[in-house]
């Protein structure tokens, strides 16, 4: 049997978490057409009868605008130090520059072994695919190029038997029935993130938090869950809440459905938002709020 970890890496909206929710078969990563979705590393897990793959999907490689981009972009580096090989990930759709083939080359230089996944072919023409992996040859990239479209299923299981390939001989590292290494209450939070990013524009959703202070089940099987959506300005605050709390309602609706369907059962929701000024540049509230880099 074959059994190690992957990390999943390239730029911000590659495509990273969908195809990790692909491959694994359940949603482990929230997604959305924003940068920064991912903020931390997140392992999926795919058992098969003769392999075991876990992929650690880490935060989309972006330029760091404050501590918080820089504590993930880190997270993103120490990850692929630490895994038996490295799923680079690349958004086909947005074509091949040098910095993109310089990147892959930055990861390939880690001795870790590779393979690119050129995602997004189901939007674009398909006569442009020979053309951008000649130019990934051709920059120096020895890496076996992979086009996929995770939406629609093409090449992904190929991908994965590419993938499981290289992985080493050993026993499983997880149980079969596991599919993440996150918890039940992480997942709520990050559910509830993804709707904002949906719903709100600009800078806001980039500035929010989700604490969750409560995440109970009750005897007849319904949960409990109350959290704090955490923003950085006071005008962010009244957009997030919306007239006379439309805005919040709406998100928070949307929110609780996803997670019924998670968790499989009743869920009631309370939440409230709250103001931390620039809680991105500081140490102690990122700790508090879960990013602590580890």
């Amino acid at each position: 049997m074959r059994s190690g970890t992957v990390a999943v890496i390239g730029r911000a909206n590659a495509g990273k978490s969908t195809l990790v929710n692909v491959l694994v078969g359940e949603k482990v990563a929230i997604v959305s057409p924003k940068p920064q979705t991912t903020r931390d590393r997140i392992l999926g897990i795919l058992t098969r009868e003769d392999y075991q793959i876990a992929f650690a999907d880490t935060p989309g490689i972006y330029k760091q605008r404050n501590a918080l981009t820089g504590l993930m972009m880190q997270t993103t580096d120490r990850t692929a130090k630490d895994v038996d090989a490295i799923l680079f990930v690349h958004d086909g759709h947005a074509g091949v520059k040098e910095g993109d083939t310089a990147l892959m080359k930055k990861y390939m230089e880690l001795g870790v072994p590779m393979i690119v996944a050129y995602t997004k072919i189901d939007i674009m023409p398909r006569e442009r695919i020979p053309e951008d992996v000649k130019t990934i040859f051709e920059a120096g990239v020895t890496a076996d190029v992979y086009p996929v479209s995770a939406r629609k299923g093409i090449n992904v299981k190929k991908l994965e038997q590419a993938i499981a390939a290289m992985l080493p001989e050993g026993e499983p590292l997880f149980p079969d029935d596991i599919v993440s290494d996150r918890s039940e209450k992480f997942m709520v939070a990050e559910l509830m993130r993804e709707k904002i990013l949906l719903k709100y524009e600009k800078e806001i959703p980039h500035g929010v938090a989700v604490v969750v202070n409560t995440f109970e089940r009750h005897e007849n099987g319904a949960y409990e869950i109350n959290l704090d959506i955490v923003c950085e300005k006071k005008n962010h605050k009244a957009i997030l809440i919306g007239k006379q709390g439309a805005a919040l309602k709406e998100v928070a609706s949307f929110a609780r459905k996803d997670m019924e369907k998670f968790l499989g059962a009743k869920v009631f929701l309370t939440v409230y938002v709250k103001v931390r000024e620039d809680w991105r540049d500081e140490g102690r509230l990122m700790k508090e709020f879960g990013y602590s880099g580890e």
